[in-house]
C-alpha cells in the first residue's frame, strides 16, 4: 500500500470489501466495515457521484478506503470489476434493481467468479414490489415504514429526523449487521448470498417495539401523546431561559421522584400524574414555566450529575466539548477533519483512527496491481478510459 492507504487494525482485518460508489447508506455502510478494519476498495464513477454535495476531500463516508475510478459504461468495465470481486469477501452496490445485471456485474456473474462472496444490495424500496424500481429518498422509506408518523407534536405535522433514521439507521446499520451475517455463515458454508437490504424494510425493524406497546394499549394512534413521543412531561424536551433546550427522560419512579425533589415540586398532582396520561398536557405546561426559569448551563449545572436522566441539547458544534464526550473520544481531529470515531469499542481488537477521505481514483494503479493486472494490462485499461 502507499503512504495514503489506511494502517488495518479492528475486529475485521483480513475482510475484503468492494463497495460501488454512491450516496447516503451504501458509502456509510462500507465506513463501517473500514472503520472496523475492512480492506474497503470503492469503485468511484468518472466525475464524481451525481447527487453527493460533498467535496472528495470533505466526504467522511470515504474515509479509510482505497479509491479506484472506473467507467462501469465502458465494454471492458465488467471485467475489471469482476477481478475486484474474486477476491473479495463482500461486495456493496446501491444501485435501482436490474442495472447491476444490465452492467454485468449481478450477483450470478460475481458468484460464477467467487461462490463465497456477499453480495451487499442497498435500496429503499428493495428488489421486488409494487415501488421496487421507483425512485425515492429517506423521507418516502420512512413515511412508508410507519416510522414517520410516529414523530412530531400532536397538533403538528411529523417531524422530519433529518436522514438519520431511515439512510443511515435502518439502512446502512442494518446492511452492515447482514452482512457481517452471511460472511459468518460463507465461512462455514462455503457459499455466499445476496443480502437484500431494503430501507423501508429496515426502518419498519427499527418501529418494533412501538408495536408491541401499541399491541398491549399502551400506545395510542397519534403523535404527541405518547410515553416516548414527548407526550409524557417526563420524557422530553424543554425550552430554557436563553433559548436552548435541555432533555428529560425520567420515566422510572425513582428518577421522577428525584427530579421533582430538585425542582421543588414535591406535590401531589405531579406523583398522580406520572401514570395518569390525561394529566401530562397540564403538567408539561407546568414543567415548561420552570425550565424557561434558567439557562441551559444552570439546568446543566443542577441536574447534570444527578440521576434524573438529564442531558442539553447540543449544537453540533459543541458536542466535542462535552466533557463526557471528550474523556470517551466520542470525536477526534483526524486528516484536518473533527469527525465522529469508530463505534463501538473492542476490548481486544481495537480499531484504528479512521483513514482520510479516499479521492477518487487516488488508488487506482495500487487496486489494480494488488488484484494481478499486470503492468501492461493497466496501461491498457488507462489507455482505453476503462480505468482512470
Amino acid at each position: 500500500m502507499d503512504e495514503a492507504s489506511p494502517v488495518r487494525r479492528g475486529p475485521l482485518s483480513g475482510m475484503r470489501v468492494v463497495e460501488f460508489a454512491g450516496i447516503g447508506p451504501g458509502p456509510f455502510c462500507g465506513m463501517l466495515l473500514a472503520d472496523l478494519g475492512a480492506d474497503a476498495v470503492r469503485v468511484d464513477r468518472p466525475g464524481g457521484q451525481p447527487g453527493n454535495p460533498l467535496a472528495p476531500e470533505f466526504d467522511l463516508l470515504t474515509r479509510g478506503k482505497r479509491s479506484i475510478v472506473v467507467n462501469l459504461k465502458d465494454p471492458g468495465a465488467a471485467s475489471v470489476a469482476l477481478r475486484l470481486a474474486e477476491t473479495a469477501d463482500v461486495l456493496i452496490e446501491g444501485f435501482r434493481p436490474g442495472v447491476a445485471e444490465r452492467l454485468g456485474i449481478g450477483p450470478e456473474a460475481c458468484f460464477a467468479r467467487n461462490p463465497q462472496l456477499v453480495y451487499g444490495r442497498m435500496t429503499g424500496w428493495g428488489q421486488d414490489g409494487p415501488l421496487a424500481a421507483r425512485a425515492g429518498h429517506d423521507v418516502n422509506y420512512i413515511a412508508v415504514a410507519g416510522a414517520l408518523g410516529l414523530m412530531g407534536p400532536a397538533d403538528g405535522p411529523p417531524a422530519l429526523p433529518v436522514n438519520l433514521l431511515g439512510d443511515f439507521g435502518g439502512g446502512a446499520i442494518l446492511l452492515a449487521f447482514g452482512l457481517v451475517s452471511a460472511v459468518l455463515a460463507a465461512r462455514e458454508s462455503g457459499r455466499g448470498q445476496v443480502v437484500d437490504a431494503a430501507i423501508v424494510d429496515g426502518t419498519a425493524l427499527l418501529t418494533t417495539f412501538v408495536h408491541a406497546l401499541r399491541a398491549q394499549g399502551l400506545w395510542s394512534g397519534g403523535r404527541g401523546g405518547n410515553l416516548l413521543d414527548g407526550g409524557a412531561h417526563f420524557y422530553g424536551v424543554y425550552e430554557c431561559a436563553d433559548g436552548r433546550h435541555v432533555s428529560i427522560g425520567s420515566i422510572e419512579p425513582q428518577f421522577h421522584h428525584e427530579l421533582l425533589r430538585l425542582l421543588g415540586l414535591d406535590d401531589e398532582e405531579f406523583a398522580r400524574g406520572r401514570s395518569d396520561p390525561s394529566a401530562w398536557v397540564h403538567l408539561r405546561a407546568r414543567l415548561e414555566k420552570i425550565f424557561r426559569e434558567r439557562t441551559a448551563d444552570e439546568w446543566t449545572e443542577l441536574l447534570g450529575d444527578r440521576d434524573v436522566c438529564f442531558g442539553p441539547v447540543l449544537d453540533l458544534d459543541d458536542v466535542a466539548e462535552h466533557p463526557h464526550n471528550r474523556a470517551r473520544g466520542t470525536f477526534t481531529e483526524a486528516h484536518g477533519l473533527r469527525q465522529p470515531a469508530p463505534a463501538p469499542r473492542f476490548s481486544g481488537t481495537p480499531a484504528a483512527l479512521p483513514g482520510p477521505p479516499a479521492a477518487p481514483g487516488a488508488h487506482s494503479n495500487e487496486v489494480l496491481a494488488a488484484h494481478g493486472f499486470s503492468t501492461e494490462e493497466i496501461t491498457r485499461l488507462f489507455e482505453a478510459g476503462t480505468v482512470r
